[in-house]
């Protein structure tokens, strides 16, 4: 607690104008040696904790956070202590702290300023798959340098867009396809997008909120109400499935046409689903396939590695068009009152960006 007052104590302009020369080079001091996590310490709620923070190492840049980025799928099911055990090691995030189910530090999102560490990264604006964090170490190599067309707030989509790639890549779309995204989330949104680009596809995402049709239009792609999709006649080439829902599953299993394949995006944590694998599934010589992006899709293994993919994720951030997906910002202490909502009642949230 201690080196915690003092930190905030050394945010302060006011404390900077009463303290004495000598003292505030002590607070200075020990202001670089302290940060500010954020902590699920039991399911449904959070805290602020001050933790010490290692010197860097030769090999190591230390890096004041801009922004985080809530991954709101994952992060949901973590803070509401909904990993199943068997997860508990697969689950785990780079620099993760505690263990699951709590306390645990969990996230993967930081965009920050490399204070300290090797000469060509200093001053930097650096991404990081790291919880959220007021300041933190870790290895050069863990960080990747944001392009000056990316603005820093947008790059907290870093870590989903990589996860919309490996879908893509696991679909293997192809050109004039019909493709349905159903889920106009984060990662939906993304793959929506990624997919639109390609010459002659006819893309639309499928969602229960009639307001994603503004983004959807946004992204250049289609949009329709999920309760019409049957009722239309959607009918996709291929499908991709981001709700989280199992009634969003069951949807993308009945419009997809003869020898579509469905990829599955959603994770449901220790949840129970049910399909109709009976009805039309076996005469339409269905695939469900899984998507994750801790393993890279096999067609690509040989040639690509994590590091060049997320490379190629920030030269896409580039598009301004993409900061349509970030719908909210809170600083970084309200995250303990904010986290819950997001959690259990997002509404209209996609992205939620944290401001330090």
């Amino acid at each position: 607690m201690w080196a915690n007052e003092w930190y905030r104590a050394a945010d302060s302009a006011n404390n900077r104008a009463t303290l004495g020369t000598g003292l505030w080079e002590d607070v200075r001091f020990v202001a670089a040696e302290t940060a500010r996590a954020f902590w699920t310490v039991a399911p449904g709620r959070g805290e602020i904790r001050a933790e010490i923070l290692a010197s860097p190492g030769v090999d190591e840049v230390l890096v004041r956070a801009l922004f985080s980025g809530v991954s709101r799928g994952t992060e949901a099911t973590v803070f509401s202590g909904r990993v199943p055990p068997s997860e508990y090691v697969r689950m785990r995030a780079p620099f993760q702290a505690g263990e699951f189910p709590s306390p645990v530090k969990y996230g993967y999102a930081s965009v920050g300023i490399v204070e300290q560490g090797p000469r060509p990264l200093v001053g930097r604006t650096v991404f990081v798959l790291h919880p959220h964090q007021t300041r933190l170490v870790v290895p050069a190599a863990a960080v990747t340098v944001v392009p000056d067309d990316v603005a820093p707030g947008r790059a907290v989509l870093a870590a989903n867009l990589e996860t919309a790639i490996n879908a893509v890549w696991d679909g293997s779309p192809r050109v004039g396809d019909r493709i349905a995204v159903v889920g106009g989330g984060t990662v939906g949104c993304l793959v929506a997008w990624l997919v639109g680009r390609i010459a002659g596809c006819q893309v639309e995402i499928i969602d229960i909120n009639p307001r994603r049709a503004q983004i959807a239009h946004a992204l250049g792609v289609g949009f329709v109400d999920a309760s019409l999709a049957l009722e239309h006649g959607a009918v996709a080439d291929l499908v991709f499935h981001a709700s989280g829902s199992p009634a969003g599953l069951a949807l993308a299993l009945r419009i997809a046409d003869f020898e579509s394949t469905v990829v599955e995006l959603s994770w449901y944590g220790d949840r129970s689903v049910s399909l109709p694998l009976g009805e039309a599934f076996h005469a339409k010589r269905l695939t469900i396939r899984s998507s994750q992006v801790g393993t890279l899709a096999p067609a690509q293994r040989a040639r690509w590695n994590g590091e060049r993919r997320m490379q190629l994720a920030m030269r896409l951030l580039a598009d301004p068009v993409l900061d349509q997906l970030v719908t909210g910002e809170s600083p970084f202490d309200a995250l303990p009152e904010v986290m819950p909502g997001l959690a259990t009642e997002p509404g209209d949230t996609l992205c939620h960006r944290i401001r330090y």
